[in-house]
């Protein structure tokens, strides 16, 4: 029976759903040697920040097919152990959305009017009014760095309070930020210009203590900085120091760069100006339901074998371009099939060819798939989506990929696979018609027009008489049916290539007897 972990707490409407398709355990707090000893017994997980996914556990997973981690960050996760296992990894990109822009408009709000240190006083007896007079957010210029879905949804509120919003983002196009309706800055000239920044990046290499003393020294005097988005993208310590010593007017953070936040971080010797709040952005019922659904959806469809929507090491292919190219993806993965299978050998390099239509599609996709149907003979179960780039890569195999906008022999254009390594070079080509229809095109150049079937033969031979009558002879001698059949050649009498769609495979002592007849260089069984 099909089983799911859910190792941190999750909204029940998330466990609701994984029901009904496996059976679910929910067993929370598990050291990472119990999560070890149990995973292997399980076909999917779920997970929160509180579980970490490392290689170990990953290695000891047997069965495990998917991670679902509910909410955004994947960091407590080893996603290329994950990668090179074939698990998949998916996430929750647009669940907590709302939730985190809201945390950090909240915090720019309290940063401004002193929230709460005024109610602390209060509550302790003071009514000190003049201390803690604000400042207005309106006509303000506030920097948001980083314009993702969050990002962007800020941007989108500040503006509608009157702000003046600049935006530092360099995979945002001038006509995206037109849209959202700020001005792009480079990072030094937003946080020089800015009388508020909002960070809104992902924890990467080249984010980590991207916002240090020399950055923070750049800042008016009168300037707020808010984190809501990961922990470590800024200096704490340089933080600290800035907002003690003036050279800022005063910081809130969500996140750290280790949580829980330790007792002598140097955070928590700042008195005034400084808020702290224990890692809230996606803390709110909505926020928690709609990831526990959207993560436990995703986790249901690949158990029944349909795609994820926020798959996170699957290069480029989400569910929209999945089932976009649904027919194109298909036919990649045939064509590989039909490489390693005809000729097999070592392959050393891989060029794949986009023609017409097809050169307009995302390329990455159907790499991806043709080299899962190149590995798949190989490798049977252990290929899939998510590692076949990686283990192409640990074989050797080259990819080449090249466009070619003009349409040849079909207007829908074609998709050319050539496999180059032990038993030198081949190609072969095919399209997707107008109905989703499938073709087989060509074969080293000889061209063919074959619907791609369960089991087919494959012959070279000389283009003589005989040949098709002796072959089909044979076959029928072994009771071998013969659904469709068709030759390609270039020149008269010269070779050609025989294609059979058969009911069943071909047994290897009935190949060797088509090898012997007169006239036949190769015979291939292909089960596709």
């Amino acid at each position: 029976m099909t089983k799911v972990l859910v190792s941190d707490p999750i909204d029940q409407a998330g466990v609701d759903i994984l029901s009904q398709v496996a059976q679910v355990d929910n067993r929370l707090g598990l050291s990472l040697d119990e999560l070890k000893q149990i995973i292997g017994e399980y076909d999917a997980l779920m997970i929160r920040s509180g579980t970490q996914v490392t290689s170990e556990v990953i290695q000891a997973a047997t069965k495990l097919r998917i991670i679902g981690r509910a909410g955004v960050g994947v960091d407590n996760v080893d996603v290329p152990a994950a990668t090179q296992k074939g698990v998949l990894v998916v996430n929750s990109p647009g669940g907590n959305t709302i939730a985190a822009a809201e945390q950090a408009l909240a915090l720019l709000l309290s940063l401004s009017r002193h929230v709460p240190q005024a109610h602390a006083s209060t509550i302790a007896g003071g009514w000190d009014r003049k201390k803690y007079v604000g400042n207005e957010l309106y006509k303000k210029v506030l920097g948001v760095v980083g314009l993702g879905k969050i990002g962007s949804h800020v941007a989108k509120v500040a503006n509608a309070m009157g702000m003046d919003v600049i935006a530092y983002d360099p995979f945002i196009s001038n006509e995206r930020a037109q849209q959202i309706q700020v001005r792009l800055e480079s990072i030094k000239d937003l946080f020089q210009k800015a009388d508020y920044v909002t960070l809104h990046l992902p924890r990467t290499p080249d984010t980590e203590n991207l916002v240090d003393a020399e950055l923070l020294a750049t800042m008016k005097p009168s300037a707020r900085l808010v984190n809501c988005a990961r922990g470590g993208i800024i200096d704490e310590l340089a933080l600290a120091d800035a907002v003690k010593s003036g050279v800022i007017a005063g910081a809130a953070l969500d996140v750290y760069a280790n949580e829980p936040l330790a007792a002598d971080s140097p955070l928590r010797s700042v008195d005034e100006c400084l808020i702290l709040t224990p890692h809230l952005g996606a803390s709110t019922e909505e926020a928690q339901e709609n990831v526990a659904i959207d993560v436990a959806e995703q986790i249901r469809d690949v158990l029944l074998g349909l795609p994820a929507r926020s798959a996170v090491n699957i290069p480029g292919l989400s569910a929209e371009i999945m089932d976009k190219l649904k027919p194109h993806l298909q036919l990649a993965e045939t064509l590989g099939l039909l490489g390693s299978q005809l000729y097999g050998g070592k392959v050393q390099e891989l060029e794949i060819r986009l023609q017409g239509e097809f050169a307009q599609h995302p390329s990455q996709p159907l790499v991806v798939a043709a080299l899962k149907g190149l590995l798949t003979t190989a490798l049977g179960e252990r290929i899939n989506y998510v590692n076949a780039s990686l283990e192409a890569k640990g074989r050797g195999i080259h990819v080449l990929e090249v466009k070619d906008d003009a349409s040849r022999d079909f207007a829908g254009g074609s998709l050319q696979l050539t496999t180059r390594g032990e038993n030198g070079g081949h190609s072969f080509t095919g399209t997707v018609f107008a109905n989703g229809d499938l073709r087989i095109t060509s074969i080293d150049e000889f061209p063919i027009n074959v619907s791609p079937s369960r089991h087919m033969l494959f012959t070279r031979h000389r283009d003589m008489p005989g040949i098709i009558g002796s072959l089909g002879s044979l076959l029928g001698e072994h009771n071998v049916n013969i659904a469709s059949m068709q030759v390609g050649r270039r020149i008269v009498r010269g070779e050609a290539v025989m294609v059979l769609s058969i009911d069943d495979p071909i047994p290897s002592k009935l190949l060797d007897s088509i090898h012997s007849i007169n006239g036949i260089k190769e015979a291939h069984s292909v089960t596709l």
